[in-house]
């Protein structure tokens, strides 16, 4: 599959397009709500760093501990159904916050992400299961780089647009932007076939058989090494990664690339564009199984290194090219990762797979968020430490792959000739 085009892919795989395309829109619309929670959040505090901070912090340990369940939803239910009951969810949720005018205060504002992250913590891993189901094995790596280049490119087009036009017409436009872009998806997914185990195949809503199934989950996950590699790189990265998307949102306030949410928007917009760019480009060296085992490790020291330029620079276009290259690496790091899960887990487990993947990295990066939230908060760190800190961390954490994790993936590799 290394030789076929996006383009002449999304022609051929109809289902994915829709997909994709839904995606596409539902993202896009999410950034106009986080951009307009993160400056809720600042208004109501006087620009508190933890208070913005939080934000990040209670959408992390929300979705955190929901995703084990909705993991293993993922492989009992229609995963078609769930990522339709899941933008459904989100539409009705921000139409009753705008109806009731429920944005007046920093409480109103947690709620708001705390609703949201429960319809996403449903969608992502019915998403991410639901791949397989519409793509064959060799297509996988270049229907998850799309994926990624989408999610990406929606959050740049959101973050950039979104601050505008909260900018210029405040953020309840923004809040009714984005609940028409969850009803879009909502209709398109609605077209797609089914996807999971079949209606005979489905098992009973026994509470306690549901919670046998999430520990045989990780059963299976601490059984496989090859697995559990996987997990603790994306782990790794989101140590470092977390408390930069926090970070990002100070330097779009401090730099002063225009008005704050158009200032957030422009280092959003470089941290999505260069997410998407870096898996699209390298697409063709993730396909190299001389490089396969040295992927994740490069990539990972590739991002840190280069948020040593960003912690080190004057804010401005060195600073931005930093962000988008940097952003890039962590991309091919997210897409090598999430392919080779995917590969390597069977199709009644891949829900509860993905799961406990957005389980390590949520609250991973809820973490992050909340010690740098709460050093910044506390003048212990300046913003440009901080920003060295991850970039070390993430340095860190790409040595110890390819020290320790590489060697294992080289032999799984010769093993599999």
């Amino acid at each position: 599959m290394a030789g076929i085009g996006y383009i002449q892919f999304l022609r051929q795989n109809r289902s994915f397009r829709k997909l994709f395309i839904s995606d596409m829109v539902m993202f896009t619309g999410d950034w106009f709500t986080v951009i307009a929670m993160f400056l809720l959040a600042a208004e109501a505090t006087d620009d508190s760093p933890l208070a913005i901070a939080g934000v990040l912090v209670v959408r992390s340990f929300t979705f955190a501990p929901l995703e084990p369940i909705t993991g293993m939803l993922a492989d009992r239910y229609s995963r078609k159904a769930l990522m339709l009951g899941s933008n459904l969810l989100s539409f009705v949720i921000l139409v009753t916050f705008l109806a009731l005018d429920l944005m007046g205060d920093l409480l109103s504002v947690y709620l708001l992400a705390i609703f949201l992250v429960v319809g996403r913590a449903v969608y992502d891993p019915a998403q991410t299961a639901y791949l397989p189901n519409v793509c064959t094995d060799d297509e996988l790596l270049t229907a998850n780089a799309l994926v990624s280049g989408g999610w990406s490119a929606s959050m740049g087009f959101g973050a950039g647009i979104g601050g505008l036009v909260i900018s210029q017409y405040g953020i309840e436009i923004g809040l009714m932007v984005d609940s028409v872009t969850f009803l879009f998806a909502a209709l398109m997914i609605s077209t797609l076939p089914q996807g999971g185990p079949e209606q005979s195949e489905r098992k009973s809503a026994n509470p306690i058989e549901m919670f046998r199934e999430i520990f045989a989950g990780w059963r299976y996950i601490l059984a496989r090494p090859e697995i559990r590699r996987l997990l603790l790189a994306k782990g790794g990265w989101a140590t470092g990664g977390g408390a930069q998307v926090f970070l990002l949102i100070l330097i779009g306030m401090e730099a002063g690339f225009g008005e704050v949410a158009a200032g957030i928007g422009v280092v959003y917009l470089c941290r999505g564009f260069g997410s998407g760019f870096g898996p699209i480009i390298a697409r063709p060296l993730m396909a190299m199984e001389k490089l396969m085992p040295y992927i994740i490790g490069f990539a990972l020291a590739g991002a840190g290194l280069l948020y040593v330029g960003v912690s080190t620079f004057e804010w401005g276009v060195l600073t931005l090219i930093c962000i988008f290259f940097s952003h890039g690496f962590s991309g091919v790091s997210w897409v090598f990762s999430t392919t080779m899960l995917q590969r390597r887990s069977d199709d009644e487990w891949m829900g509860r797979v993905a799961g406990t993947d957005n389980l390590i990295i949520t609250m991973t990066m809820g973490v992050s968020t909340l010690l740098a939230g709460i050093g910044m908060e506390n003048e212990v760190v300046e913003l440009r430490e901080m920003l060295l800190i991850t970039a070390g961390i993430q340095m860190f954490v790409g040595l110890l792959w390819l020290t320790l994790a590489s060697p294992q993936e080289r032999s799984l590799l010769d093993q599999s000739v």
